[in-house]
């Protein structure tokens, strides 16, 4: 062999093994972990490697249309922003090694809006744009990828769950699943005047639960259960041959087979339902039942409420508390959303408190006064997790000063003893002694008007923290008309005073994420421990926080988080993409917090909402830190807009 074909030979070796190298590279992170062999060979084939010292810039706004697509192999890149008005460029985001950009203005076939620059010495793989629109449709899991970005990573985690709870359980069944799949094909149904005696017999012969009235075009017009007919023979009727619309529950709830099995086990826990219709078209056609929601992952989330709602002393409430627990447990291992999650304990909860609430006044005797029980924080968000403790206060009608304190000295003692009982059922007592028992919290509703009204007149450090958790509030139990006007009157007052939201804005800004410019988490150190961060405080605190001041400076009567984001989206205030990448972050963050509980319990550790990234794969580290700087980016947002 000729010395020129040795070189050439070793120069091909050189290069294969460059190739193979930066695909093993690439292979450590998604989407180029699940990209097929070749397709990948292909893109490391396309690439030039190109070095940026620190401060240089890569691509920026002035460039024009984007023509080069960019992962990251060694180094870091951040990406700032200069805002009208202001001198200063604020750095918007980072992006660390086996992360790529700029996707949006690269499909979008524009400029990117924000300059990206090299942090320190960095290494980034260059893909022209025709090589990248030939990847594009090559690939299915890159175009997946490049379409949704972090939320296509979202999938890729909720996919993993959802296939280790398959071959864990060994069920391909969940609470996401289609109602249309698990209805009865033909429901049972009668129309308005067929007899009593006869829709039993069809009930009976049908070996179902349920008979639906229906119209000659199949609307349903009620519902006859065996609950119903119960009742029928509980009155002694003694004519079965009345018509069955006689006995019938008239205008029954319905949802369409699009729905999902969660929505109808909510519905039932909320509805003290156990069957729900299922209309297309305004026909009826299919009927759920409790039972067909219990063969999913085994989770009688219906059957618990009931329980719940029935308990006949405060032991039996006690001991339902670790049956919660078991249900939040097997509904983490099938994959189920932290939305899903917080959505069924804080309905239970309430079941919880409402029962406790009757076999206190059942044990002291009706005090003769009407009374609302409150609940504020994240009870008052309906974003509860199985780590809760008591924020709650008592609403009153009264006609004056001294009428109020008269009905305060009647309903302490009760409220007193409702909070111990719910210290009992596992609802902690409130260390800054935020409760009904306390006089301070016991009101009528013109005092909590009148206290509602100095905290946004004066904006103190106090008044301010007080506002972030008396504002979120709601009624658990007792009428509801008195809490809605006073969250009306909020509403009101906060969007006229311009000051009280500035400096909410600031108080909102206090808490930053802890993602930092020159390392990729800021970690707190305690004595000993090694450093952490807060996934409450640093990471879920900034979404609730700016989302309850952009909703009550826009007047959004939403209480809860991702719902007042939707609402801000609707509204103009936020725009969609902001918002779908915020409800995104968040809700991985406290997909993040509910698996730390969960991996807490299973080994006997006290509950903590800090965490170590370290602990974290590789995908969810890189999805964390992408859901802080979200959290970061909405609080820039605040801080411009209110000129922090």
């Amino acid at each position: 062999m000729s010395k020129s074909d040795a070189f050439l030979q070793a120069g091909k070796a050189a290069v294969l093994q460059n190739i193979h190298g930066t695909m093993q590279f690439l292979q450590r992170f998604p989407p180029f972990n699940h990209m097929e062999n070749t397709h990948l060979a292909f893109l490391v084939e396309q690439c030039q490697l190109r070095f940026y010292g620190p401060g240089e810039s890569i691509i920026r706004p002035a460039d024009g249309p984007v023509e080069h697509f960019y992962i990251v192999k060694q180094g870091r890149v951040v990406g700032e922003r200069t805002h009208v008005g202001r001198q200063e460029a604020e750095t918007t985001f980072e992006i660390t090694a086996g992360e790529c950009f700029p996707l949006a203005a690269l499909l979008g076939e524009r400029a990117t809006r924000t300059e990206h620059r090299a942090a320190e010495d960095t290494f980034c793989l260059q893909l022209n744009k025709p090589a990248f629109i030939k990847l594009f449709a090559l690939s299915d899991e890159f175009r997946d990828f490049a379409l949704r970005g972090v939320s296509s990573l979202l999938d890729k985690v909720n996919q993993q769950v959802q296939q280790k709870a398959v071959e864990t359980l060994g069920t391909q069944y969940s609470l996401n699943t289609r109602l249309g799949e698990l209805a009865m094909r033909h429901p049972v149904t009668c129309l308005p005047g067929t007899a009593l005696r006869e829709a039993v017999r069809l009930m009976h012969e049908q070996q179902v639960g349920s008979i639906v009235i229906v119209d000659e075009r199949k609307a349903p017009l009620g519902i006859f259960t065996l609950r119903d007919l119960r009742q029928v023979v509980a009155d002694g009727t003694q004519d079965f041959a009345q018509a069955i619309d006689q006995h019938m529950t008239p205008g029954p709830f319905y949802l369409t087979p699009d729905h999902s099995a969660f929505d109808a086990a909510i519905a039932m826990t909320e509805r003290h339902i156990a069957h729900v219709c299922l209309v297309k078209d305004q026909r009826l056609c299919g009927v759920v039942s409790e039972r067909d929601l219990f063969s999913l992952q085994r989770v009688d989330l219906v059957h618990l409420a009931r329980t719940i709602r029935h308990a006949p002393r405060l032991e039996s409430l006690i001991n339902l508390r670790g049956e919660i627990g078991q249900l939040v447990e097997r509904m983490l291992a099938h994959g189920a959303s932290s939305t899903q999650i917080t959505h069924i304990i804080t309905l239970l909860n309430d079941h919880t408190v409402c029962r406790v609430i009757e076999l206190v006044l059942a044990e002291k005797g009706d005090p003769g006064v009407p009374f609302t029980w409150l609940c504020f924080g994240s009870e008052g968000r309906r974003e509860q997790t199985l780590h809760t403790d008591q924020d709650n206060g008592i609403l009153f009608e009264a006609a004056d000063a001294v009428q109020a304190a008269e009905i305060r000295q009647r309903l302490l003692p009760i409220a007193q003893l409702i909070n111990t009982h719910l210290a009992a059922c596992g609802f902690t007592l409130c260390k800054g002694n935020i409760m009904a028992g306390n006089p301070d919290l016991c009101l009528s509703r013109a005092e909590w008007a009148r206290r509602f009204a100095a905290f946004i007149r004066e904006a103190t450090p106090e008044n301010l923290l007080a506002s972030s958790i008396y504002f979120d509030l709601r009624a658990v139990w007792g009428d509801d008309s008195g809490c809605q006007q006073l969250r009306r009157g909020i509403l009101e007052q906060v969007a006229d005073n311009r000051l009280f939201q500035r400096m909410m804005a600031d108080n909102a800004l206090r808490h930053r994420p802890p993602v930092g410019r020159f390392r990729e988490f800021v970690l707190e150190r305690k004595g000993s421990e090694k450093a952490t961060l807060d996934l409450k405080v640093q990471g879920l605190t900034p979404f609730v926080d700016g989302a309850r001041l952009l909703a009550l400076a826009h007047g959004v009567e939403a209480n809860n988080t991702l719902e007042r984001l939707r609402h801000l989206v609707t509204q103009g205030v936020i725009e969609p993409l902001d918002g779908a990448a915020y409800e995104e972050a968040y809700h991985f963050i406290q997909q993040t917090r509910m698996q730390q509980h969960q991996l807490q319990t299973r080994e006997n550790r006290p509950y903590s909402n800090r965490v170590d990234p370290d602990s974290l794969n590789q995908l969810d580290r890189r999805i964390l830190r992408e859901a802080l700087r979200q959290a970061q980016r909405l609080q820039s947002s605040l801080a411009l807009r209110y000129q922090l």
